[in-house]
Formats: C-alpha cells, structure tokens, sequence
C-alpha cells in the first residue's frame, strides 16, 4: 500500500494537511474519513482504521481540520459549520485529483460532521458513524465550567485531552443551531452506525437515537470491549472489516475485499 502526503485549501483558504491511504490494487472506491474532536490525522483511530481500509481495496482519504495538527488556521476560530465546509472542501478535492468519495466515514465528533456534509456531497451513497454523538452539542460538556467566562469574555481556555485550546462563544452558539436528528431524518443514504457498549465518553444511548431516527437502510454493529478511541488494532481492524463488507451492498463497484 502507499501513503501520500497531501496539501489542500479550504473554503477559507487555509492550507489543510491530509494523507491520502492507497491500495496496493486499484481502488473499487474512495472514502472520507473525518476524525474526532480536537484529535487529528494521526490519530490512532483515523490511521488504523483507513490503513486497514485501504488493505481492504478502499482508498480512504483522512485530514486535519483547520487549525489542529499540521494544517493552518486558528483553531478559536473554528466551529462545526467549519468541519463541514473543511469535508466538502476535501471531498472537492478528491473529486478534482482521483475519485469523489463514495463513502464518508466519521469518529466521535466526526461522525456527526459526516452526516451534517453528505447532503453537500451529491456522489456520497453511504455514511458510517464510529461512536458519535447524536447531537453535536455533546462536546459542550468539555466546556461546562468555563460557561460564565465564555459569556462574559467571549472565549475561555480550557484543556482538552491535555492540550489548551481556546474556545469561543461562537463554537458554542453554533453547536446549538445544528439540528442534527433532522438532518439523520433525512440523510437519504445507507448509514452504518459502529459503537461500543461501553463506550465511556459517548455513551451508547446515543448510537440508539442515531439508528431510531435515521431511515432504512440502516445498520448497526457493536463494537463489543472497544474503547471510544479504538486504541487496539484489533477493534480499528474489526470496524473496518464491517465497513468494506456492508459497504459492498451500497458503493458502486465494491466488492468486499481481503486483507
């Protein structure tokens, strides 16, 4: 397989840094993976999961929203409209480059950024969802202690998996304006809901809300001991073998793949 590294703007101009998982085989698609809040790229989640895609003959293209990682921009400055329009920039330039991507997969936070994008994404047939949340506002409890500070300043540091980040009140404002449970109602594509029962930091209740909103088809796989940021290859492996067996039914041209 080969990893290329990747430059792209956004809708704002900013340089976003990706890379992009190739086959060793000609791809019989390409997919858009979006990571979890605040992770990144590198993630261990994002890269083992698109590499063992990417084993299985999907080409999977994963980046770091604006402002974290080695991409530009100003992460105070971003919100969840901003990784939606970050997606549709990426899925752009997929579709300049190689192939639009078939497939838009998301972990935790990301996974709501993909269901909010693939209506902007007309060539998107399938969307997987890997421990999201059911409404983007769950992040806002990262920043419960901080509210009186962000109301009266309009930003506040806090500390996130043990980095500072500033956070406006405009991140805030825009989590509550997005009516995610409409937008599940009318996704009008497949839609694979991966979660672990006893996911800790998105609890699996919200896998439930997820699946009872969303239309047919609709599946929904168990992640069984995987933890929220899928640290053991076993469990990325596990969830990417599910997406390349269901996608099969769903992405033109795809047959399920061999490791």
């Amino acid at each position: 397989m080969k990893s290329m590294k990747i430059a792209f703007a956004s809708a704002e101009g900013e340089p976003l840094a990706a890379r992009l998982e190739m086959p060793a085989s000609p791809p019989i698609a390409y997919a858009l993976f979006a990571h979890c809040f605040t992770c990144g790229k590198d993630s261990s989640a994002a890269v083992r999961t698109t590499r063992a895609l990417a084993a299985r003959n999907i080409a999977t293209f994963r980046f770091d929203f604006t402002g974290l990682g080695q991409s530009g921009g100003d992460f105070a400055n971003t919100n969840f409209s901003s990784n939606v329009a970050d997606l549709v920039s990426a899925a752009s330039y997929l579709r300049e480059h190689h192939q639009p991507p078939q497939l838009l997969i998301g972990h935790s936070l990301g996974g709501a950024a993909v269901i909010a994008a693939a209506h902007l994404i007309p060539e998107a047939r399938a969307v997987v969802t890997i421990g999201a949340p059911s409404d983007a506002a769950h992040v806002a409890h990262h920043f419960a202690a901080h509210t009186d500070e962000m109301e009266r300043t309009g930003q506040a540091e806090v500390s996130l998996a043990g980095r500072r980040f500033t956070v406006k009140q405009q991140f805030i404002e825009d989590l509550k304006g997005q009516d995610q449970k409409q937008r599940i109602c009318q996704l009008k594509r497949a839609l694979l809901v991966l979660h672990a029962p006893t996911d800790e930091i998105v609890g699996i209740e919200n896998a439930a809300q997820i699946f009872q909103a969303a239309k047919h088809p609709k599946s929904f796989v168990s992640l069984h001991e995987a933890d929220h940021l899928l640290s053991r290859s076993t469990d990325a492996d596990y969830a990417a073998s599910m997406i390349t067996a269901w996608a099969a039914r769903y992405v033109h041209g795809a047959q399920v793949g061999a490791s």
